[in-house]
């Protein structure tokens, strides 16, 4: 009886993991620095940008961007590293202020020569933290998903 109770605890506690992993982050931090974790070498499907399919959106992006995200496929360049290319420098996170729900982190990078500054309003949903919008000087990820929605 024991080992069936254990058993039964294992695959709970295993259930249980993995329906965190699937959406949301522990930080705002760590969700960023998990956004730019894709944007490496193209050497592998993870440093290739963050990919436009359910599991990424669902991870990634809260309920009213996810559709968005997903249907994304032609776009004049990668919103999240305001580019076509990329070779980012070191990256820089912080905490710009919590307001309400959302919290508003800084982040600033260099991509090939050019100063990249953008600003992530992201919220904490029921699984962890997820983007709610990314701000860049000119442009929001909100406005950019409408206007390039295929």
């Amino acid at each position: 009886m024991a080992k069936i109770v254990g058993t039964i605890l294992v695959f709970v506690i295993a259930v249980l993991e993995t329906s965190v992993a699937a959406a949301g982050f522990r930080s705002p931090e760590s969700l960023v620095r998990n956004v730019y974790a894709h944007y490496g070498d193209h050497s592998s499907d993870l440093s290739s940008g963050l990919a436009h399919d359910t599991a990424t959106a669902r991870q990634f992006f809260d309920p009213s961007l996810q559709g968005g995200w997903i249907s994304l496929k032609k776009t004049p360049y990668d919103f999240l590293v305001q580019s076509t290319t990329w070779k980012l420098g070191a990256i820089s996170i912080s905490i710009l202020r919590k307001q309400f729900d959302k919290t508003y982190v800084a982040v600033a990078f260099d991509n090939n020569g050019r100063a990249v500054a953008l600003n992530f309003i992201v919220v904490n949903g029921p699984d962890g933290w997820v983007i709610a919008d990314v701000e860049s000087p000119h442009d929001s990820l909100r406005m950019f998903l409408s206007q390039h929605r295929n």
